[in-house]
């Protein structure tokens, strides 16, 4: 009597997106894998810092190869670069003061906008201003970077009655740098927590909304 050979079905079972070993490459279109690992690494910054990112770190966070990030960017620099790039068009957003203020009013405004990035996404910021850490043939990093300091430029314009698109004197530019220079270094002392004994112990927000906005009126009164 000839024996009968059992077919045994074979289960292929889809990996669990918990899985860190486990390829998701295939769950994402072109444009929405590229946008999960700018987001990944996003993500990663704000959790840990710079120092403490890697492509491979980035992979394991949006779930796919350890290859797909170079794949995509080319190398670590070029990920980071979509992100700083991010993080000045968003800068550039904040600085963009619609409301009917006179050109200091909008200058302390556009401060403590500055600050305010800072501290709430402190990973983005210090990445941002890394020229060691990005490329600096970027694109959209150095459009989003003009855009965010043409903001500034606008407002020292009009404090110095220059017209639209043109060129900053140089009285104007040094004032662009003094009030660059005040607000960036104001935040990588709060980020440090080297302010907090100088002013009773003030928490963050106080830097912002109590400290900061006297500081910048004590250099751009109302005129």
């Amino acid at each position: 009597m000839p024996v009968m050979k059992q077919k045994v079905s074979r289960r292929t079972e889809t990996p669990s997106r918990d899985d860190p070993q486990a390829d998701h490459t295939d769950q994402y279109h072109h444009g929405d894998l590229r946008a999960a690992l700018i987001r990944a690494a996003d993500e990663l910054l704000a959790e840990q810092g710079l120092e403490g990112f890697s492509l491979r770190a980035a992979a394991r966070r949006a779930g796919v190869s350890p290859a797909a990030p170079a794949h995509h960017f080319g190398d670590t620099a070029g990920l980071l670069s979509e992100v700083a790039a991010l993080g000045f068009a968003e800068l550039a957003r904040l600085l963009h003061v619609t409301d009917a203020l006179t050109p200091a009013q909008k200058l302390r405004a556009q401060g403590v906008s500055y600050v305010r990035f800072a501290l709430n996404h402190p990973g983005r910021f210090q990445l941002m201003f890394r020229k060691d850490r990005v490329s600096g043939d970027h694109a959209a990093l150095q459009e989003a970077a003009a855009r965010a300091r043409g903001e500034l430029e606008d407002t020292i314009r009009a404090l110095h009655g220059i017209a639209p698109g043109r060129a900053l004197g140089v009285e104007a530019r040094n004032e662009l740098l003094a009030a660059w220079s005040l607000v960036h270094g104001f935040a990588h002392l709060a980020l440090d927590g080297k302010l907090s004994h100088m002013h009773d112990g003030a928490t963050p927000d106080e830097l912002l909304n109590r400290v900061l906005p006297k500081l910048l009126r004590s250099h751009w009164a109302d005129r």
